[in-house]
């Protein structure tokens, strides 16, 4: 009876439709979207690692540094084993040991701390620590850095920069400070945004290092001078010694004419070079004498072809005749000097041009004649490198294989 009942209601009771569900839309179709190129992969160069190394290294190292501001004892301070300034003048420590007992300690020095001795290294201010220590100062102030290690990179870089381009620190102590900071990883190009200076500056002084011991130290007394030390730096170690020995004996005039001399050095260097032999400078500039007197016809000319000796010949003979109508030109030019200026200026103030117009000739010989003596200061070193040299040709050599 239940079931039917059941059955019964369900068959009398309407059935509600069930709500049509809308249709879904169709997305409407789009272009299909372009993928964007894939990016190529950067492979960082040496330079660019070797850059990120150091700033990691930087920020790790100060993270850990502590820096506080303290006097310390003046005994307790150690100098910096790696100080790239080795020479100080006693004479300017003595005046600044003076200002210092007067008037006292004006700038604090900067100091590493060490744990395990318990004492202090400079990292800045040697100088006045020398000169406290004349005036008998027993303590001074400090910036104190905790938490640097011995031979730490950065410090380095601080301390080369304080010291570079100081006018007490020898061209030979920048070149050392600077290979040490090539050592330490540093790029030229770094060193010299570290230390304030150019690239070609860096360059310059790491040249130096090229130099022979003797020169190097002929360099550091003062006895040659950094810029034509730096020619000389170009020259084998063999003739870089003869060449001291000739420029220490006085063989040059001038400065400009023992650059001429190295750089007529080097040029012939590099032609034995390319003709496949060598030649070192004899110990003596020493030229080969004819009869009368006179020079070799042509110096280190055993190489040169019978053709070539007649043009030489021919070409001198025509070169001499004009350059010795140049006593004609000393003549006017030694009556201009001796003559009243009021003179002058009566004489040519009616002619074309005037006083302004012969004044600009003689300059326009002036300038010549300077290039003229440049030219002829070249010729001479060059020649005198030739006559003076002994030239070693290998394949000749009794011991050749």
């Amino acid at each position: 009876m239940t079931a039917t009942t059941t059955e019964t209601s369900t068959a009398t009771e309407p059935k509600k439709a069930a709500p049509k569900k809308a249709a879904p839309k169709k997305p409407a179709s789009k272009a299909p979207a372009r993928k964007a190129p894939a990016k190529k992969a950067v492979t960082p160069t040496a330079v660019t690692k070797r850059r990120e190394v150091i700033a990691e290294q930087a920020e790790a190292t100060a993270a850990h540094v502590r820096t506080v501001f303290k006097t310390i004892p003046v005994d307790r301070i150690d100098a910096d084993p790696d100080q790239p300034r080795k020479h100080f003048d006693p004479a300017k420590l003595n005046e600044l040991a003076g200002s210092m007992k007067r008037i006292g300690q004006q700038q604090p020095v900067s100091v590493r701390y060490n744990p395990g001795t318990k004492r202090y290294t400079l990292i800045m201010g040697e100088r006045r620590w020398r000169a406290a220590k004349i005036a008998g100062l027993t303590e001074l102030d400090a910036v104190v850095q905790h938490g640097i290690k011995q031979g730490d990179r950065t410090i380095r870089m601080k301390a080369v920069a304080e010291n570079v381009g100081r006018a007490d620190m020898t061209a030979m102590e920048e070149a050392n400070a600077f290979q040490q900071l090539v050592d330490d990883g540093y790029s030229i190009d770094e060193v010299a945004e570290g230390t304030g200076k150019s690239a070609a500056y860096v360059g310059w002084r790491l040249d130096l290092l090229k130099l022979c011991p003797t020169a190097q130290e002929a360099m550091s007394k003062g006895h040659l001078p950094p810029a034509l030390a730096w020619y000389v730096s170009k020259l084998s170690t063999d003739n870089q010694s003869r060449f001291l020995a000739k420029y220490m004996r006085g063989q040059f005039a001038t400065t400009r004419d023992a650059e001429a001399f190295v750089n007529a050095c080097r040029a012939e260097e590099d032609r034995r070079a390319s003709q496949g032999s060598f030649f070192v400078l004899a110990d003596e500039t020493t030229a080969v004498a004819t009869p009368n007197g006179a020079q070799e016809l042509l110096p280190g000319a055993h190489d040169v072809t019978d053709d070539e000796r007649e043009r030489i010949t021919a070409d001198r003979m025509r070169l001499t005749k004009r350059v010795d109508k140049l006593s004609t030109a000393g003549e006017i030019l030694s009556e201009l000097v001796a003559a009243d200026p009021e003179e002058l200026a009566v004489l040519l103030a009616g002619v074309g041009g005037g006083v302004g117009g012969y004044r600009q000739r003689i300059e326009h010989l002036r300038d010549l004649t300077t290039k003229a003596i440049k030219n002829l200061r070249d010729a001479q070193a060059v020649a005198a490198v030739r006559a003076g040299a002994i030239e070693i040709n290998p394949q000749a050599a009794p011991d050749a294989a």
